[in-house]
């Protein structure tokens, strides 16, 4: 019987980090291609809120981007620093709630991709972290929003699997949604990494909460941030030269806001 071990999966970087940076280059691409086309300033400053492991901040710095990014995981932050350092950059990462933070400079662009949002669990919140996006960008900068739907028009997906290779290490990870309350807005889903090295077996399971949102839900939310307007979006095929129209049977969205 596999070793069960009940924790935080934002407590194992190395293992998070190697689950979620597997679509690293699209997600890569797509970010500086939307910079480029969406974008009414040159984008040279970027920062990521929940930034986690900061596999993209990294990728962006080696590109030339001053990066800078936050997390509320200290050792994710840990993490990331370590990794910014060690590629030669300055450890820019720093512990703080998404909902409420400042920056002593604003940027270009910030972006936050894998439904990190989501963790925020009332309309105060979710209000107050767009609320301090738009005050630490430029003005005609970029916030990219990735997030999950829940569709109204078809059943939503209630369950997602993959793997994740590198090197020795090996993870595979299943992700199931148990509950779904759509008139309090949460989401409870259960969590797996099945770890494998070649001295050990093991699997950590965690319990995640999520706000949900419907089209209609999102739409309201952002249209009524002032200072942000929604420039585009997109689906998580990253294909910035196709667009998407949200209906009520999108799931998987970016939504390109720009600072006005």
């Amino acid at each position: 019987m596999i070793e069960t071990i009940q924790g935080h999966l934002y407590d194992f970087p190395r293992y998070y980090d190697l689950v979620f940076g597997s679509d690293w280059k699209a997600e890569l691409d797509f970010l500086e291609a939307a910079f480029e086309k969406h974008s009414r300033r040159r984008v040279r400053t970027a920062f990521e809120p929940a930034c986690g492991t900061g596999r993209l901040m990294f990728r962006l710095a080696k590109s030339g981007y001053k990066v800078s990014g936050l997390d509320l995981n200290e050792r994710a932050v840990a993490y990331c620093n370590e990794r910014l350092q060690r590629h030669g950059f300055r450890p820019t990462a720093f512990v703080a709630d998404m909902s409420k933070f400042q920056i002593p400079k604003r940027v270009d662009a910030a972006f936050n991709m894998i439904n990190s949002f989501r963790h925020l669990l009332d309309q105060r919140t979710a209000k107050a972290h767009l609320q301090c996006v738009a005050e630490c960008l430029q003005p005609g900068g970029l916030y990219l929003l990735g997030l999950h739907l829940t569709p109204t028009a078809t059943q939503p997906l209630d369950e997602e699997s993959w793997s994740a290779q590198r090197g020795n290490l090996c993870v595979n990870t299943r992700l199931w949604s148990t509950s779904r309350d759509l008139k309090n807005r949460e989401e409870c889903c259960q969590m797996t990494f099945d770890v494998y090295t070649p001295t050990r077996s093991f699997r950590i399971e965690d319990t995640v909460i999520f706000r949900t949102y419907t089209r209609r839900q999102i739409l309201s939310l952002l249209r009524g941030i002032e200072g942000l307007s929604i420039e585009a979006t997109y689906d998580f095929s990253y294909d910035v030269d196709t667009p998407i129209n949200v209906d009520d049977a999108t799931e998987d969205v970016v939504f390109v806001l720009r600072k006005e």
